[in-house]
């Protein structure tokens, strides 16, 4: 007898969320579309409806009644709301405001506590598989360079503080260097890869970064560099912004792929 299908919830309807929508609904493996959540329905009425199998469309509140798994792809003051209900019951909440967990850490002791699990995909970094094994040993350090296109910086809470000025540069400007932690709070729509980084190593305070304001660069440019007891690496990756600048195309995917895994044959990565 197969399994039945685990059903899945999405949170939000951006441009992440619709991705990820889409790939249920032309169909994954083990997984039904259940239902999504947004603030404006009637905003998403012609999506939906042009949807094969239309979801039911649902308050925040009632998704872990409707579903196994929520996808969150929303504001990252959201988490919480949409975190407690599934993991609270043993289910499990895919999280993208990765940021976000670094103010809610409680929420990790209660999945542990009720049996559910929240789920940082890969998203928009690559080598976080071999951060994790590097992690099973010593890790001495882990830094990380990331440069934005102007457009995929412009009204971060960090800029609007410290009055920084972007829209007029000519060449690329050193606007932040600190922890995973405080680029969190300073860049919560734009660093969530940090905070993914930090999370399968060294943490948010041992996790180092800087940011720099690029005009010569279309793309949201991360490099990362770990030194440790197994290995000495470094990755760079380029990824193409989607419709929203803040966030790169390759996160969508890495959610559906993380999606795909869960029925597979066959599993490549950890």
């Amino acid at each position: 007898m197969p399994n039945p299908s685990r059903r899945v919830a999405v949170v939000g309807l951006g441009p992440i969320g619709r991705k990820v929508v889409q790939a249920l609904d032309h169909g994954i493996d083990g997984l039904v579309l259940a239902a999504v959540s947004v603030q404006d329905p009637a905003k998403h009425g012609d999506f939906l409806a042009g949807l094969k199998r239309p979801p039911a469309i649902l308050p925040i509140d009632d998704l872990s009644a409707a579903a196994d798994i929520v996808i969150e792809c929303a504001p990252s003051k959201l988490v919480r709301s949409i975190v407690i209900p599934f993991v609270s019951r043993g289910k499990t909440a895919i999280v993208l405001s990765v940021g976000a967990l670094l103010e809610n850490e409680d929420l990790i002791a209660l999945a542990k506590q009720n049996g559910g699990q929240i789920v940082v995909p890969t998203g928009a970094l690559i080598g976080l598989d071999a951060v994790t094994a590097a992690a099973e040993g010593n890790i001495q350090s882990v830094r990380m360079v990331t440069r934005k296109p102007l457009n995929g910086l412009a009204g971060a809470p960090y800029l609007v503080d410290n009055n920084i000025d972007i829209s007029d540069i000519t060449e690329p400007l050193k606007i932040f260097e600190g922890t995973a932690r405080e680029a969190a709070k300073g860049f919560p729509a734009n660093l969530n890869v940090a905070v993914a980084l930090s999370l399968a190593g060294l943490g948010p305070d041992r996790t180092t970064l800087q940011i720099w304001a690029d005009p010569t660069v279309t793309r949201n440019v991360h490099r990362v560099e770990v030194e440790s007891d197994s290995a000495r690496f470094s990755m760079t990756i380029e990824n193409i912004p989607s419709e929203n600048p803040k966030t790169g195309r390759i996160t969508a995917l890495s959610v559906i792929a993380y999606l795909r895994k869960q029925g597979a044959a066959l599993r490549v990565g950890t």
